[in-house]
């Protein structure tokens, strides 16, 4: 007997295909597993009993990180397959599939890169199918190496190994990369010229931090503006030159030992901060804590997050403190992402700049979340958390297309009982903010391979947003009075269906 199953979901860069691989060999069944554009599609052979247990399996033993919306099957007749397989992905039809937010570092890839015996040993683009980036690296779907930021780089023997070995936790992870193959990281001094490349460039770095400097460090989604959290002067320095007067910054620290002497947290908080997400969690400060009094001077609270990325991680375990690690950006514009932009707005703001050759196809700030009524409630959701999707208590008829607002912006977009949320887009104020905004829907649009056949703005005549609904959308945009809008998506939060 044959069974096929399709599973919808976020199910394609987190070890899906090998997993249902694996439990294949071990139950004996024949077929395939491969990607496509709507999720994940499977083919087994085998005894009826078999097959029942194959797909209690998959539902119960998934991948922590993947997540499953909808799992359809039916039996057929045999096929007549030998053994089992991973194909190629299939790149045709409508693309449904759910695209996983980027991960935070786990714990195999960080002992790796802690270990001078490991091969992997302080590189900064270490990771494996529990982790990594996935929503800032990827161009198109089916989600496969040649589709992402990874396609210029060719694995090496031993990362191929990784790759191709079904046991092994690198197995088919697009992003795999070391020393010999991958990425690396150069050293910029304030005018964008080079400095150091590869070897020394992160020891620079680290020697600019400690001796009062502000160095923009490329990470996942953009560039972060570091300096010692400890130093006052170079907190108000940053602050002088951002035009960032009173707004909190948020603190990263090495560790959480570090947090808990800085500030007052619950096991809640702690979850929230250790999570995959990694957000910054806004929690109670601690009173005489070493951090800069201008961090957050006149507030309660602290924002504190972990390193997530293996730059981060490897940068702070040399800096042995809390580092400001705020968005590279002036105030209302958004995050920079590449050398050249970077180099050209933060002028005059970094004194040096920590760069890396693998480019980013979406910028995506970090994500704020606060524990209230011991529930966690986003203040930004951004990286971690975009563009996984809100599942709604019922079907669109038409793919929608959400503007969003003027303030705080992010856009959406439906797509039967899905709403995909974008990336935190911010205010739009600015050009530089507005023109994020344009290539974002564009973005979405082109990803998610949709026409909408309605458009929803704020009913505001003079938001950017309502004008540009008016401007391109025409008959098809609906206007909505936003706080109307804000108690539908309250409702829409807590799976309130009226």
């Amino acid at each position: 007997m044959r069974l096929k199953i399709h599973i919808t979901g976020a199910v394609q860069g987190v070890g899906f295909r090998p997993f249902v691989y694996r439990l294949a060999e071990e139950a004996g069944l024949r077929g395939y597993v491969l990607n496509d554009t709507n999720g994940v599609l499977i083919e087994v052979e085998g005894e009826k009993q078999e097959l029942d247990r194959f797909l209690i399996r998959i539902d119960i033993e998934k991948p922590e990180i993947s997540k499953i919306y909808g799992m359809q099957h039916s039996f057929l007749e045999e096929a007549g397959y030998k053994d089992f397989k991973i194909r190629e992905s299939e790149g045709q039809g409508e693309r449904r599939v759910s695209i996983l937010p980027d991960i935070a570092i786990c714990d195999e890839c960080s002992k790796e890169i802690d270990d001078p015996d490991n091969r992997r040993f302080e590189y900064p683009f270490t990771n494996c199918t529990n982790c990594g980036p996935r929503f800032t690296i990827i161009e198109e779907i089916p989600y496969d190496r040649q589709n992402t930021s990874m396609k210029n780089f060719n694995m090496c023997p031993e990362c191929w190994t990784e790759y191709s070995h079904v046991l092994d936790r690198r197995f088919h992870a697009q992003p795999d990369a070391c020393h010999s193959c991958g990425p690396w990281v150069s050293l910029y001094d304030a005018k964008g010229n080079s400095m150091f490349d590869k070897e020394g460039a992160i020891e620079r770095a680290v020697d600019l931090i400690k001796e009062g400097d502000i160095v923009a460090v490329k990470g996942i989604g953009g560039y972060h503006l570091i300096c010692d959290a400890m130093n006052e002067d170079a907190v108000v320095r940053l602050r002088k030159r951002k035009q960032r007067e009173e707004k909190p910054m948020a603190v990263m620290f090495p560790d959480m030992e570090g947090i808990k002497a800085a500030a007052i947290i619950n096991d809640l908080e702690e979850r929230a901060i250790n999570s995959v997400e990694r957000p910054i969690v806004i929690v109670q400060k601690k009173e005489g804590n070493s951090i800069a009094r201008s961090v957050s001077e006149g507030n309660s609270t602290l924002g504190v997050f972990l390193p997530y990325t293996p730059l981060h991680r490897i940068l702070l375990s040399k800096l042995k403190g809390p580092v400001i690690a705020t968005s590279a950006n002036m105030t209302d514009e958004p995050i920079a992402s590449h050398e050249k932009d970077a180099f050209s707005r933060l002028e005059g703001i970094a004194d040096g700049f920590l760069a890396h050759n693998r480019e980013i196809f979406r910028r995506c700030d970090d994500s704020v979340v606060r524990i209230i009524a011991e529930r966690q409630v986003p203040v930004r959701r951004s990286r971690g958390f975009a563009p996984l999707p809100v599942i709604l208590p019922f079907k669109l008829k038409v793919p929608v297309l959400a503007l969003g607002s003027y303030m705080n912006n992010t856009i959406a977009v439906g797509i039967d009982d899905k709403v995909y949320l974008s990336q935190h887009i911010g205010d739009l104020d600015t050009p530089l903010a507005v023109d994020f905004y344009e290539e974002t829907i564009d973005d979405f649009l082109r990803l998610f391979d949709i026409k909408p056949g309605i458009v929803v703005s704020d009913l505001h005549p003079g938001y950017h947003s309502t004008k540009f609904g008016e401007r391109h959308f025409g008959k098809r945009l609906k206007k909505v009075q936003h706080h109307y809008a804000h108690i539908l998506s309250c409702m829409a939060e807590n799976d309130m269906p009226e």
